[in-house]
């Protein structure tokens, strides 16, 4: 089943969320973080792919603190309207809606594991999920902003993705994660730019895609069973 639900946070914000539910009962809950652009076509497409491998993946719009109903393409006028919607939202204000998206997918699957997975400003928020909520696995897909909380422990196993091309995140960024966190799991993908696993970005590099969604199953395997 896919379906836009709608949950509240705890401290009474309500917001959207799209919920893509597997044929059967769920091997595990996703919390799936946005792009800057809102939970469009793409990300929802992101949730039926988890679904479709046999998990509950929930994606909560974390724009709707700001402006709701956000469904951006992928141009340069979008990416600075993302941009503007990211830096309003801020970093504070997600952490008690992906909590939310927490509770509700415990609440789903009962006894059954939670990971979370994010992409561009979502893989920092993911890296944020995984240090200061209830995790059982995170992964990261160019997370540009962990640097300013590299300073935080994960509390799960934590997974990483980047890119040689990535002109937002330079690999020295990339290196001094890896040296104060060295647990953390990090692949970097020859040739890919940022938002090399988004089919509908100029930066799409399949190959680097394949293999990342591949370690990345291999994490939920590993950390959700």
């Amino acid at each position: 089943m896919r379906e836009f639900i709608t949950l509240k946070a705890e401290d009474g914000h309500s917001f959207d969320a799209y919920r893509a539910a597997p044929e059967g009962a769920a091997k595990a809950g996703l919390l799936v973080i946005q792009e800057i652009f809102g939970v469009n076509g793409h990300i929802q497409s992101v949730c039926d792919g988890f679904a479709a491998d046999g998990y509950l993946a929930i994606a909560p719009a974390i724009f709707d603190r700001k402006q709701r109903k956000v469904d951006l393409g992928y141009t340069a006028e979008t990416v600075a309207e993302g941009r503007a919607l990211k830096d309003d939202v801020g970093w504070e204000d997600p952490v008690p809606d992906m909590n939310a998206v927490l509770a509700a997918l415990r609440g789903d699957v009962g006894t059954a594991m939670i990971g979370v997975v994010g992409y561009c400003w979502g893989g920092t928020l993911a890296w944020l999920a995984a240090c200061r909520l209830e995790t059982d696995c995170a992964i990261g897909y160019y997370g540009g902003q962990i640097g300013q909380f590299i300073d935080e422990q994960p509390r799960s196993p934590t997974m990483l993705h980047f890119g040689t091309e990535d002109a937002g995140i330079p690999l020295d960024l990339v290196k001094a994660i890896r040296g104060a966190h060295p647990d953390v799991e990090i692949h970097i993908y020859n040739g890919a730019g940022h938002g090399f696993a988004c089919d509908q970005r100029a930066d799409f590099h399949p190959t680097a895609t394949a293999l990342a969604r591949e370690r990345s199953m291999a994490h939920f395997a590993a950390h959700l069973s």
